[in-house]
């Protein structure tokens, strides 16, 4: 033991440089598979947590149209056992606000706010969590109560004072508390509650013009069981529900997306530094018993057994693991709460949840990274067993391997790579990659993985980051100029319509509305043979008075609707209700039942895909009177006229509408996701390049110390430092640009397709990439360039040395 000890030590202490790399990658490896993974649970479980604190509903009803008597839907509900509801939270919408002093933002105006009649906490369904200012019952006069999705995002706090405007008045109202509001209170905000003491809320938007609206919370003790309620209610009502209903899934679909795709790149980049750290050590295992294969087979000459040469391994590495493990699981538990507060800001203020669980997750992350170093380490350290004492002494290898090398030298003088058959530069670089098979194959994954994160993180940022060009293709209008209609008893919708029309500048313009459909399973036909455990599908409908194309909208399947009996769905409604183009649909919209043709099928992020789209026509088949327009869609003629209608339709009628360019909407809007990506995207970038350079350095300069006598023969018939050094770099760099070029494929195709099955559980089963293939090209130059600097910094040995001491070395 004391002889397995000492050459332990011994191994230690020779290669303190190399061990060092080693250990950095198994920290590595362990960091980003224990943060992935305890990002993922953790932004589950602080929903969870807070859904479960705040007994938040599992389904949300919102009563907008009057199609259903909101007392009578509230008191079934609260009658019914096994559901908890909130109380009826009474509400009327305005569009937009503004920060008292400040100029008007097109952010904050851009929002479309409900404005709540708060009633006396508790709430029983959905209560708030104050994470700042002083806990009450209920707002004090002139007073609101913020959600955290706003507040966080737009740098707003307890004191600011908020301007609204109902159209034909403004008032203004001082923030005393910022709260978290679950329901409406995930990333990407486009609306928030808004909780208003009551005198206030009578006094300033109960008398907007239009019916009062309502919304219900409800919370099932066993949430699957849902849909046996609905069916209960369908029978007693004689209807479904014809209203609006939000369900758990999307509520908390947007909690989670971000931290989803970090979670996914994070455990690939893991599994993939895992590897390269085996595939390093299993090289430098092979490599040192290689090097010292005469001394092991003296050793063995000498009593020490094959089994105690492999433990002499096995404690070395064990012992840089565990030294790598430790400050890596406790760096990740940091590193993940950085980026949870990062990404989950709407949360800020509320403790993330860890303890026990947490914990196991990251031990058995650290059990696994070393149980894997283990088994690694003695696959490789067993090659030591076949070592013969007699050959290793008299050959320094085994005999089989001596009578290859002599072959291949008398077969070199014909090789291609043999001097004067080949550019001197060339035949020293390819031969340095060519003897090197091993640590070739390690600098061309290296390669590989950093160019493909650079790519796939370039990628992704280049998309969101541009997201106006490929609007249409995630479920947006694509138009040039966006219209939000704050007040429609006060907007003079034909007067704008006209004025639009008759304006040179402007090339067309449509009409947006929305209605609520629902497809229950009465409304199925006998042609539906998969509808008989279906339950019924509340989703939103859009209606335009216009062209769908003419304004932007795509279909990844069929078209758009142009006939009154037509409809397009979103590919979830597709899948839930089996329906393809061309089946026929029975809906229920606005409370008529209408068979319609469905014409297409697209994707949209924006409500998850569960939405559909009609023209105006088929709506006033039921309703002739529609009207109920909540914005237009404008394109222009030409692009530099949009900021100056915008201007001038926003000053004319800035009481009742608010205007903005598409791409002002598109960055207030995807301006948080860029932001909470970019941090661990541009930190695992910078880690690979510097992981990829740091190795190669390593590498190459153990490849150099090997050759180190033949460069000192090099130096001495005349070939000079410099030379050998461009040359051996040159062929690193040769064998990087394979890597590059391999990276550039995964990056770019192979990485996004996983990347995908995310994506799909949003509404979105083809990814919007936008490729940029200038800039990825320069992604795997710069990996080509890291390459190069490692391999350069490696080889000042050659310049350093002379050549007396490299031919003794």
């Amino acid at each position: 033991m004391t002889a397995v000890l000492t050459l332990c030590l011994s191994n230690l202490r020779k290669k303190k440089f190399h061990n060092g790399m080693i250990g950095l990658l198994i920290l590595l490896s362990t960091l980003l598979l224990a943060t992935s993974i305890t990002v993922m649970m953790n932004s589950n479980n602080l929903f969870t947590d807070m859904h479960k604190k705040t007994n938040g509903s599992h389904e949300m009803l919102e009563m907008l149209k009057g199609l259903h008597d909101p007392d009578q839907v509230y008191q079934w509900w609260n009658k019914q056992d096994g559901v908890s509801t909130s109380k009826l939270l009474p509400f009327r919408k305005v569009g937009g606000m503004k920060k008292e002093g400040e100029p008007s933002s097109t952010e904050l105006s851009s929002l479309t706010l409900y404005m709540m009649d708060t009633p006396e906490r508790p709430f029983v369904v959905d209560e708030l969590l104050f994470a700042q200012g002083k806990e009450s019952a209920v707002p004090a006069k002139g007073e609101i109560w913020l959600p955290t999705s706003i507040a966080y995002l737009y740098d707003l706090a307890v004191g600011d004072r908020l301007e609204f405007s109902t159209g034909n008045k403004k008032f203004t109202l001082q923030v005393s508390a910022v709260v978290v509001d679950i329901p409406f209170g995930a990333p990407f905000p486009t609306d928030a509650r808004i909780w208003m003491n009551h005198e206030d809320y009578a006094q300033t938007v109960q008398g907007i013009e239009g019916k009062e609206q309502y919304m219900l919370g409800l919370r099932y003790e066993g949430y699957s069981s849902s849909s046996s309620y609905w069916d209960k209610f369908e029978q007693e009502m004689g209807t479904p529900f014809l209203e609006t209903k939000i369900s758990l899934e999307q509520m908390s679909s947007f909690y989670l997306i971000i931290n989803k795709i970090i979670g996914f790149i994070m455990i690939f980049m893991g599994i993939v530094m895992i590897l390269v750290a085996l595939f390093t050590i299993g090289f430098t295992i092979s490599d040192d018993i290689l090097s010292n294969y005469k001394t092991i087979g003296v050793i063995k000459a000498l009593g020490l057994t094959s089994k105690k040469i492999a433990s002499v391994y096995l404690m070395q590495y064990i012992f840089i693991s565990i030294i790598g493990i430790v400050p890596g699981l406790a760096i990740s538990r940091l590193l993940s709460d950085l980026i949870i507060k990062n990404t989950l800001s709407s949360l800020k203020g509320i403790p993330v949840p860890g303890g026990l669980a947490e914990s196991l997750i990251t031990l058995i992350v650290g059990i696994f990274v070393i149980v894997m170093v283990i088994l690694c380490v003695a696959y490789y350290a067993n090659k030591a067993r076949s070592i013969q004492p007699m050959q290793a002494i008299r050959f320094g290898m085994s005999e089989t391997d001596n009578s290859k090398l002599l072959k291949r030298f008398g077969a070199k003088q014909n090789s291609l790579l043999a001097f004067g058959r080949a550019p001197l530069s060339i035949v020293l670089g390819l031969r340095n990659v060519m003897k090197n098979r091993k640590a070739s194959i390690l600098m061309l994954l290296l390669a590989t993985v950093m160019s493909a994160v650079l790519v796939l993180g370039f990628v992704l940022l280049y998309s969101i980051g541009n997201i106006k060009k490929t609007a249409a293709d995630w479920g947006y209008d694509s138009s040039d100029i966006s219209l939000v209609v704050v007040n429609s008893s006060s907007f003079p919708k034909g007067e704008v319509d006209q004025l639009m029309r008759s304006d040179t500048r402007i090339k067309n313009i449509g009409w947006l509305g929305y209605v609520n459909a629902v497809v229950s399973d009465g409304g199925a036909t006998d042609l539906d043979v998969d509808t008989v455990d279906r339950k019924s599908m509340n989703f939103s409908v859009t209606v335009l008075d216009g062209s769908y194309d003419e304004v932007g909208y795509t279909t990844i399947k069929g078209r758009n609707p142009k006939n009154k009996n037509e409809i397009s769905i979103g590919i979830r409604v597709a899948k839930q209700l089996n329906k393809d183009v061309g089946d026929t649909i029975e809906i229920y919209i606005e409370g008529h039942k209408q068979s319609l043709i469905v014409s297409g099928i697209y994707q949209s992020i924006s409500n998850q895909s569960e939405s559909a789209r009609i023209i105006a026509d088929t709506l006033q088949v039921s309703d002739p009177d529609y009207g109920d327009y909540a914005a237009a869609f404008i394109n222009v003629n030409d692009p530099l006229d949009a900021d100056t209608i915008v201007s001038e339709i926003g000053e004319k009628y800035k009481d009742s509408a608010t205007v903005a360019t598409m791409q002002t909407l598109l960055d207030a809007t995807f301006k948080q996701a860029f932001a909470s990506i970019i941090l661990p995207m541009s930190f695992m970038g910078l880690l690979f390049t510097a992981v990829t350079m740091v190795i190669i350095y390593s590498i190459s300069r153990t490849n150099i110390r090997k050759e180190s006598k033949t460069y000192g023969i090099y130096k001495s018939v005349g070939l000079t430092s410099s030379r050998i050094r461009w040359s051996v770099t040159r062929g690193i760099v040769a064998v990087s640009a394979i890597g590059a070029v391999l990276g550039m494929v995964l990056g770019v195709y192979f990485l996004p397709v996983i990347l995908r099955s995310i994506f799909l559980d949003y509404g979105i089963a083809d990814l919007p990439l936008i490729i940029n293939w200038g800039a990825i090209i320069s992604m795997a130059c710069f990996t080509m360039a890291a390459a190069g600097l490692g391999t350069w910094a490696s080889s000042r040995v050659v310049a350093r040395t002379s050549p007396r001491i490299l031919v003794i070395e």
